[in-house]
C-alpha cells in the first residue's frame, strides 16, 4: 500500500502530529489540538500513544475517547488499511471528491478545486441553502460534486481503492441516557465544570479570555485557575461608543484582578476592508461572508496579545438549547429562477434536520454547518479554545431535566459559587443572580427595548423606517442606538465608509452578468441601500460575497 500525506506548516494554527506505535505498524497523523478525556493523559503525545494501543485493542472505536477538535488519518500497515476520521462536531472539517478515477481529502476546498477543475462551478442547491441559512446543509458544499465529511467519521481505504464508510460516534450514544433530576443535574455541572475547565488553560503558549458581557465567558471567569494578573482579557468595540459587552467585560475583569483590553475598530479595518474581505472568503472557502473581514481585523489584533484564546463560545447553545440560525426569505428578482427556488426550498430541508432532538441539532448538524465559518476565521489567526464543547461536560447536558435545559438559573448559580461578585454583575441582558423579580424584569425590558432599538437601526431596518430615517437624516438618530450592544453597524457602513467599495464590485460587469444573478435588479438595489430608501444590508452580504467566491476561489483555483 501506497500513501503520500502532506500539509504545510501554520504559525497560528495547531500543528500537525505525528505518532507511532513502538513496533512500527500504525501511525497517527492529526491536525488540532487534543484535550485530557474523563481518565486518560493530558499531555498530546500521551494521547495519541494511548489511542494507537487502543486501536490495537478496539478498533476504531477507539477514536471515541479523543476529546478536541481534529481532523486525521490512522495508518495500519500490518491490516493494510488507512481510516480518514474527523472529530465529533466537524470543527477538523474534511472535504472529499469522490470520482471514479480516485477520492481526495483536504481540509480546503480550494486545495480540491485547482487539481478537479470540473468542481470549479457553484452547487446550486447548496447556494440556495446558504443564501437562506447562512450556511450549507446535509453536509454539501457551494461547489459541485465536493462535499464535507459527516461529524464523526471513520472512512475505512483499502489497498483495492474499497471505501467502507462508518461512524465511531452516534448521537445516540448521548440522547439514550437517563435524564437528571434538576438538583443532581446542577451537582454534576458543578463538579464537571471547574474540572474540565482547567483542560483548555493547560500548556505553556500564552493565552488570553475573550470577554463579553454575557453569562458563558463569565462562567470561565468565576472558575478560572489562572491568578490575578496572569490572565489578560479583551473585548471587542465598535467606533461610535463602549458597547455593553466592553463596559460589562472591563468590571468583570477588575473583578478578578485581570488586566482588560478594548479591542477597537477604526478608519484603519475600513482602509483594510477589501483584502479582509478576500481573505474571509478564501479562508473558509467561503462558508463566511464578508462580514467575517471584521473578525480577521479583532482577531488579528488579538493575537498581539496572546496566540490562544480562550471563548465562551457554544455556551448558550449548549447549555441552554440556543438555536443561532433559521432560513430566511431571499427577496425577488436578485436571483435568477433556479437559484430563487433552491433558496425556498432550504426551509424544507432545514426544518427536516431541525426534527428530532433539539441538542443534537445543535451540536452536530449547527455547529459543523453553521458556526464553523466564524470559526475558521478565528482559527486562521488565533488557537481557540472553548470548554462548552467538552466531550464530558456536552454528554452531561444531554442529561440535563427539560426545566435546566433551557434557563440560565444553572448558569448563574455557577458563577455566584465561583465568584459571588461576578454573579452581582448585570448581563448585557440585564440578568443578574439573586436579583429580585420586578427589577430583574425591568432590567431586562430596558436591555431588550435598546437590543432591538439597535437592530431596527442596522440589520433588522424595515424600509419604511428607512425611508422615515432617510428624511431626517440630519439628526443622525442611528447615533442614540447603534453601538451599545453590536461593534459592527454594516447597514450604515455600506453607505458611507463602503458604499466605494460596495459599487465597484456589484455594479461591475462580471458581477451583473453571473448566471445566478437577475442583473437589472442589483444596480436597482445598490441603489436604494445608497440612498437610504430601502435596507438591503444582509443582501448586500451574500451578493458580495458570491462575486468574491467567483473571483478567489473559482476564477484563480
Amino acid at each position: 500500500m501506497n500513501l503520500a500525506v502532506g500539509w504545510t506548516p501554520n504559525a497560528v494554527a495547531s500543528p500537525v502530529s505525528v505518532k507511532w506505535n513502538p513496533a512500527r505498524t500504525v501511525c497517527v497523523i492529526i491536525y488540532g489540538e487534543l484535550f485530557a478525556s474523563a481518565d486518560g493523559p493530558s499531555d498530546s503525545d500521551d494521547i495519541l500513544a494511548r489511542l494507537l494501543d487502543a486501536y490495537l485493542r478496539n478498533g476504531i472505536s477507539c477514536l471515541a475517547d479523543l476529546n478536541g477538535w481534529y481532523s486525521g488519518l490512522l495508518i495500519d500497515l500490518q491490516g493494510s488499511k488507512t481510516i480518514l476520521f474527523n472529530d465529533r462536531f466537524g470543527l477538523g472539517r474534511v472535504y472529499c471528491h469522490e470520482s471514479s478515477d480516485g477520492f481526495l481529502f483536504s481540509s480546503e476546498a480550494k486545495s480540491l478545486l485547482k487539481v478537479r477543475p470540473q468542481s470549479r462551478l457553484l452547487d446550486t442547491r447548496g447556494v440556495g441553502e446558504w443564501l437562506s441559512c447562512g450556511c450549507v446543509l446535509q453536509n454539501r458544499t457551494l461547489f459541485s460534486e465536493i462535499t464535507l465529511l459527516p461529524t464523526g467519521s471513520a472512512w475505512i481505504f483499502s489497498p483495492e481503492g474499497r471505501i467502507t464508510k462508518t461512524n465511531y460516534f452516534q448521537p445516540s450514544t448521548w440522547e439514550d441516557q437517563d435524564r437528571l433530576d434538576p438538583e443532581e443535574y446542577y451537582t454534576q455541572l458543578r463538579d464537571t465544570f471547574p474540572r474540565i475547565l482547567r483542560r483548555y488553560f493547560s500548556g505553556d503558549r500564552p493565552l488570553a479570555m475573550s470577554l463579553t458581557g454575557g453569562l458563558d465567558g463569565r462562567m470561565i471567569m468565576a472558575w478560572s485557575p489562572r491568578g490575578a494578573s496572569e490572565l489578560p482579557c479583551y473585548t471587542f468595540n465598535g467606533p461610535i461608543r463602549d458597547c455593553a459587552d466592553v463596559t460589562i467585560a472591563r468590571r468583570v475583569a477588575s473583578d478578578c484582578g485581570q488586566p482588560h483590553h478594548t479591542i477597537q475598530m477604526d478608519d484603519r479595518f475600513f482602509r483594510a476592508f477589501p483584502a479582509l474581505a478576500d481573505q474571509a472568503i478564501s479562508i473558509t472557502d467561503g462558508a463566511m461572508d464578508v462580514t467575517g473581514a471584521a473578525e480577521l481585523h479583532v482577531n488579528a489584533l488579538a493575537r498581539q496579545i496572546a496566540p490562544v484564546r480562550i471563548t465562551g463560545n457554544y455556551g448558550s447553545e449548549i447549555l441552554r438549547r440556543n438555536v443561532a440560525f433559521k432560513p430566511r426569505i431571499f427577496p425577488d428578482g436578485l436571483l435568477n429562477p433556479d437559484f430563487a427556488r433552491t433558496t425556498a426550498a432550504a426551509a424544507a430541508t432545514y426544518a427536516e434536520e431541525a426534527a428530532g432532538n433539539r441538542l443534537s441539532f445543535i451540536a452536530f448538524k449547527q455547529v459543523p454547518w453553521h458556526h464553523f465559518s466564524r470559526f475558521a476565521v478565528e482559527r486562521s489567526q488565533l488557537t481557540i479554545r472553548s470548554p462548552f464543547l467538552d466531550n464530558e461536560l456536552l454528554a452531561l447536558t444531554f442529561r440535563a431535566p427539560a426545566i435546566a435545559s433551557t434557563s440560565v438559573a444553572p448558569s448563574l448559580q455557577l458563577i455566584a459559587e465561583g465568584n459571588p461578585r461576578l454573579g452581582r454583575i448585570p448581563t448585557d441582558r440585564g440578568i443578574a443572580f439573586g436579583s429580585a423579580g420586578v427589577v430583574r424584569r425591568a432590567n431586562c425590558a430596558a436591555q431588550e427595548f435598546l437590543t432591538k432599538a439597535e437592530y431596527a437601526y442596522d440589520y433588522g431596518m424595515p424600509d419604511w423606517l428607512a425611508r422615515v430615517d432617510r428624511c431626517v437624516s440630519a439628526l443622525r438618530l442611528e447615533r442614540l442606538f447603534l453601538g451599545r450592544q453590536k461593534f459592527c453597524h454594516f447597514r450604515t457602513w455600506y453607505r458611507n465608509q463602503l458604499s466605494g467599495y460596495v459599487k465597484e464590485v456589484l455594479l461591475d460587469s462580471r458581477s451583473r452578468t453571473r448566471a445566478h444573478i437577475g442583473g437589472a435588479a442589483i444596480e436597482s438595489m445598490v441603489s436604494a441601500h445608497m440612498a437610504g430608501r430601502r435596507n438591503h444590508t444582509l443582501e448586500i452580504h451574500k451578493l458580495l460575497s458570491l462575486e468574491l467566491i467567483h473571483r478567489t476561489l473559482l476564477e484563480t483555483a
